[in-house]
């Protein structure tokens, strides 16, 4: 079988979380339309019958401003030296185009074969644009393939993983095949309580929250309630009255859209308590991203 690692890259907001849970047929990343929702990177193990492909998903790369965000950026262009490939995710659209591009020249620094991925065609209305599109990406670098994408609709996620599958090396899989990732069950709940924040709350508040696991109780048996508390931080008072609500109203909104997600994740009733904490400044200075779980 071919066997080895591949980094997933690309500008934010290409759908590249999208795609491996697609692939990986578990919600191993969280999504959203706001960029820059991916943090970390994440493993994800995808297992087909002739190859073991594992997925390292990185944060979208972009011009960093914040401390944060140019851990970010560094985290995604570190796992370049660790992969036999890469995957470059590219949205099919004018904004995309112009910002995969910009990530074309990054990528020539690593030296690694790479597949580009067009994605989000299901979006574009005029199909006979999708050739002048991919005309356009073909003259960008020298590619192993090009190959057109619906990471929402997985249209196209097979030929990308014939085409990843064969610059892999021969050899054994690299993890057992009823392994997923090596994220802990206290992480990826974090995420999802991080994902609802994203998608119930507007402009700059998301990008100033993170969420850390107090208490992760498991119940002795399979019939039992796991019970977690969790704190979402953010940066000013202001934002943690947003995040809280009238009469706790967003709080709970938050904590009862993250509760069915983890229930369904761990297979088990869940009891999630929530709270919200002031972090002046975490996502600009070291010591705060450290803190908050967030390595520099």
């Amino acid at each position: 079988m071919n066997s080895g690692f591949v980094a997933i890259v690309g500008p934010p907001n290409a759908g590249k979380s999208t795609f491996l849970n697609h692939v990986l047929g578990f919600k191993l990343a969280i999504t959203s339309d706001k960029p820059q929702t991916t943090r970390h990177r994440l493993l994800g193990v995808c297992n087909r019958e002739e190859s073991q492909i594992v997925f390292l998903d990185t944060p979208g790369l972009h011009k960093p401003m914040r401390a944060l965000n140019k851990l970010m950026v560094r985290t995604a262009m570190a796992a370049l030296q660790d992969v036999e490939a890469v995957l470059f995710m590219v949205e099919a659209s004018a904004k995309g185009l112009a910002e995969g591009q910009r990530v074309a020249g990054m990528l020539a620094e690593a030296k690694k074969p790479v597949v580009v991925a067009l994605n989000k065609i299901d979006l574009v209305r005029d199909k006979a644009a999708l050739l002048p599109m991919l005309e356009r990406v073909a003259g960008w670098a020298d590619w192993a393939a090009i190959v057109p994408l619906s990471a929402a609709k997985g249209d196209g996620a097979a030929a990308v993983l014939r085409e990843l599958a064969g610059l892999l090396p021969q050899g054994p899989a690299i993890f057992p095949e009823d392994m997923i990732t090596d994220l802990s069950e206290r992480f990826l709940v974090s995420e999802l309580i991080r994902e609802k924040v994203f998608a119930l709350t507007n402009q700059e508040l998301p990008y100033s929250t993170a969420v850390t696991i107090d208490e992760f109780i498991e119940p002795q048996n399979q019939r039992g309630v796991v019970a977690i508390t969790a704190t979402i931080h953010v940066e000013r008072q202001g934002q943690k009255g947003i995040l809280i609500g009238k009469g706790g109203g967003m709080l709970k909104k938050i904590g009862a859209s993250a509760r069915l997600d983890i229930e369904t994740m761990l297979g088990q009733k869940v009891y999630l308590d929530l709270f919200v904490r002031v972090e002046p400044k975490w996502s600009s200075q070291a010591h705060g991203l450290r803190k908050l779980g967030y390595e520099e």
